[in-house]
């Protein structure tokens, strides 16, 4: 991820209308994302072998809850609708989670680990570009809950166990990166103000499409190294 010096507080930067509107896509895409991997993680430990993979899993949904509704509150401080900021990411976040529906356990496990981590080093990258106040929160809120760890422990307990497995879930987590890149590239494309924040606008001389191409092979290196500490070829 690339560094930048601060380009000022909220009130200093939200005084440019185009800013505040990228930042209000940001913080509902955000929003909605840390909305559904609750309820995704909720319904993991449904699935869960047994009570303390349950418990764990229970608690860092409780976890991701508590990132929303952080979210929730500062959209709602600087005069946004929350539910107005999530909306249009429902679908193509809905749309990622129905063609790429796990078939078990270790599916689940891999996926929330995968297209989270995704999504951590995508807003991360965006996070250099934002004022000291809505990039203290970003950041705050793309914590690990403890969820790689656990993932990373089951997943190579289960090749361990049964090194067939290990083919199936790699395949599975290239068919992950190829989905999340695509739906992270789409959302950047149809909003505006989020496109125009990535490649700078006024803000960021000398930042183009370039940049963009290589923050997401960035992203495409990250995702290799944890293929790697699952025990998975990418």
């Amino acid at each position: 991820m690339e560094t930048q010096g601060s380009i000022g507080d909220w009130t200093t930067c939200s005084a440019d209308p185009h800013y505040r509107a990228a930042v209000l896509d940001l913080l509902g895409a955000l929003a909605y994302g840390e909305l559904s991997a609750f309820e995704r993680l909720a319904d993991d430990a449904k699935l869960a072998p047994g009570l303390a993979d349950k418990a764990a899993l229970a608690r860092m949904a409780a976890a991701e809850f508590q990132h929303y509704q952080l979210l929730h509150d500062r959209l709602a401080e600087i005069g946004a609708d929350p539910t107005e900021a999530m909306t249009p990411f429902v679908e193509p976040l809905e749309s990622f989670h129905r063609v790429t529906a796990p078939s078990d356990w270790l599916e689940g496990l891999v996926k929330a680990y995968v297209g989270d981590s995704i999504a951590t080093d995508f807003y991360r990258e965006v996070a250099v570009r934002l004022d000291d106040d809505t990039r203290d929160l970003v950041l705050r809120v793309m914590g690990d809950t403890g969820h790689a760890e656990f993932a990373v422990d089951k997943v190579r307990q289960a090749i361990t166990e049964n090194p067939r497995v290990g083919g199936r879930l790699a395949l599975w987590g290239r068919r992950l990166m190829g989905e999340a890149l695509g739906q992270a590239q789409r959302v950047v494309a149809e909003r505006d103000a989020l496109s125009n924040l990535l490649v700078g606008g006024a803000r960021v001389a000398g930042f183009d499409l370039v940049e963009v191409g290589k923050m997401f092979n960035r992203i495409t290196e990250a995702h290799t190294k944890r293929m790697s500490a699952l025990g998975l070829a990418s």
